[in-house]
């Protein structure tokens, strides 16, 4: 199984290699400033090799930090031998441009791993636990169970409202979920995280790279009808399939301490972030302050309450999975992509279903010019439309092997496609499409003479 499991890698592995191969044939392709660089059928060669890349992480679900640091590597030596960087040409654009995203990628990180440590205290609190008592019976009971996760995605990670949600799930019916409410927990998850900034990683991308919060939260008007859509049809589906029962324990109490330092980390996040781009916005690109205010509240609550530090091997693996995916998006000629607007936001929901929405929004995000809460809803909630569109339908399919088939995913979870599409026009025709200005510094060229000192490359 093991040599079946490597084959595999570096098949992938060597899929994409091969399709660089021909880009470094090419005669006359000197480096320059960000250059321009060869095309396939209009195309350009960068985002061939990063929709190579997404498919790998499509395919091979079990080697996904493998497949996204081989096409790092690729797609970072094809622009230093080729196209170059805004930054400017060869090694040390790529050290230049690393330098100027090395902020967002350290916030990012440290909000992923400080979340994941968020996730444990909140689930060590008991909350989940005594969640079903409030469950009314018959079908409400799987629908409020929905809005129970909707809510709780609001403010924790959207994997850990998903888990909750599975495992609570697991209780009241008895072992015996149905495929389509499996979906409908995925959807619930992603649904109740688009319109917040700290309920899902493409809406903490957006505010780490300087988007208002403000700015997504209109993307509950799509998020609260898609609920009701997909949440009731669902319901009725598990309803009939496993009528709930609840029986949590009287005797579970809940640790308020564990849900105090819950609030306090969320609070030095928001703190950090409003404090920096109201009064220090000048130094904002600088230093990960946000990332760095989150564990520093970690830590300042670990005697209080020690957190499970062995969830962090894990989760750095996964952060470095996203991290890759981010920085590949980063490198992308963003000026050849289609013009942003309302109709593109609606592809790249679909789009999200089947290949990873971190680096769709990395994309969106550098490009600029969206209305972010369309986008946060097209991102976060189109990957449910398919089991591995989002990391919260990987993480409960986890739980729920049988959810592990498309077909089924899609025959069962008809209505959160349908809820997709109807969410999406409520909110066009209720708010309608309307732009943002850019949030961020752009890089402009720098031409830079390929002997000059590194020291030049940037004025």
């Amino acid at each position: 199984m093991q040599e079946k499991i490597t084959a595999n890698n570096l098949a992938c592995a060597k899929l994409i290699v091969a399709t660089a191969g021909p880009c470094f044939a090419g005669p006359a392709l000197a480096a320059g400033a960000a250059g321009e660089g060869p095309a396939i059928f209009g195309i350009p060669v960068e985002f061939i090799l990063f929709a190579l890349t997404l498919l790998g992480v499509a395919v091979f679900h079990h080697h996904t930090l493998r497949v996204a640091l081989t096409g790092l590597g690729v797609i970072a030596l094809y622009k230093i031998v080729f196209t170059g960087f805004k930054t400017g040409p060869g090694v040390f654009g790529f050290f230049w441009h690393l330098g100027h995203e090395w902020v967002i990628l350290t916030n990012l990180l440290g909000l992923l791993l400080g979340f994941a440590l968020l996730s444990n205290h909140f689930e060590k609190s008991h909350v989940p636990a005594i969640l079903p008592r409030f469950l009314p019976d018959d079908w409400k009971g799987a629908f409020v169970l929905l809005v129970m996760v909707f809510v709780l995605s609001s403010f924790l990670d959207n994997i850990a409202a998903a888990i909750i949600g599975g495992t609570v799930a697991a209780t009241v019916f008895r072992h015996k979920v149905h495929i389509g409410y499996l979906a409908a927990i995925v959807a619930a998850s992603n649904a109740g995280g688009a319109g917040s900034v700290v309920g899902d990683t493409t809406t903490t991308m957006m505010w780490i790279d300087g988007v208002s919060p403000v700015d997504v939260f209109h993307a509950y008007a799509a998020a609260g009808v898609a609920l009701f859509i997909f949440g009731i049809p669902a319901a009725f589906q598990q309803q009939k399939y496993s009528p709930i029962i609840k029986d949590a324990s009287s005797r579970i109490h809940v640790d308020w301490s564990r849900v105090a330092i819950v609030a306090i980390i969320l609070a030095a996040a928001i703190a950090a972030n409003v404090t920096v781009n109201l009064w220090f916005t000048e130094v904002s690109d600088r230093f990960p302050f946000i990332g760095a205010a989150v564990w520093v509240a970690i830590l300042a609550c670990a005697p209080w309450r020690r957190p499970q530090w062995g969830l962090l091997p894990e989760a750095l693996s996964g952060s470095v999975f996203l991290l890759s995916l981010i920085l590949c998006a980063s490198m992308m000629p963003v000026e050849k992509l289609p013009v942003a607007s309302w109709q593109t936001a609606l592809g790249l929901g679909f789009v999200s279903a089947v290949f990873d929405n971190i680096p769709l929004t990395a994309l969106a995000l550098k490009q600029g010019g969206y209305d972010w809460g369309f986008l946060a809803y097209a991102v976060g909630f189109g990957g449910s439309m398919i089991w591995f569109g989002s990391s919260a339908g990987v993480a409960l399919s986890n739980i729920y092997p049988e959810a592990k088939s498309v077909g089924l995913w899609l025959r069962h979870g008809w209505h959160v496609a349908l809820a997709y599409v109807i969410g999406f026009f409520v909110l066009l025709w209720t708010l309608d499409w309307d732009p943002h200005e850019p949030h961020r510094r752009v890089v402009e060229p720098v031409p830079v003479s390929v002997d000059a000192p590194a020291a030049g490359a940037l004025r």
